[in-house]
């Protein structure tokens, strides 16, 4: 059995230097949160021809802790825990899985894509900002490690020649 997407990232993250993931306490309550997001059928899992995982990605509810009704957070898709993993390395699917939120969220008539990571993760939130996200603020709940607030217009698409089918296949 091969290991999920998440652990090897973790793994990965860990070896990079940051302490994303690294909390039990707050990775516990992580996974609590994710497997609630799976039984109410807002995860989805992307498999190459064979069925194994190379991707993973979540779609949560607006977060409190982050954002408020100065947001107007009903106009924004929320993306959460996308996680490719490191066999798909270089294939461009963290910005593809993103664009393909982008057109959900435009279908849906929203205007942002909007995420939080991990407020000390500086290699993450440039990878969001290549994709064409700004950042928004930083929050520091006590009881949060992240915070780090950014969004995108649900128009922009970082790879159009490239675009993830949306619906159900």
């Amino acid at each position: 059995m091969r290991a999920p997407p998440a652990h090897l990232a973790e793994q990965w993250l860990h070896a990079k230097g940051t302490d994303q993931w690294n909390d039990r306490e707050a990775g516990a309550r992580a996974i609590s949160k994710w497997h609630a997001t799976i039984d109410d059928g807002r995860a989805w899992i992307v498999v190459d021809h064979s069925g194994a995982p190379l991707a993973t990605v979540s779609r949560g509810p607006i977060d409190r802790d982050f954002w408020n009704d100065d947001d107007k957070p009903e106009s924004a898709f929320y993306l959460y825990k996308l996680i490719v993993a490191r066999s798909a390395a270089g294939r461009q699917l963290g910005a593809r899985i993103v664009d393909w939120a982008s057109r959900v969220a435009a279908l849906e008539g929203r205007d942002w894509v909007r995420i939080d990571t991990w407020r000390t993760n500086t290699g993450l939130h440039a990878y969001y900002e290549r994709l064409g996200f700004k950042h928004v603020r930083m929050e520091a709940p006590s009881h949060r490690r992240s915070g780090w607030l950014a969004q995108r217009p649900s128009d922009v698409m970082s790879l159009p020649d490239r675009l993830l089918a949306v619906g159900r296949h």
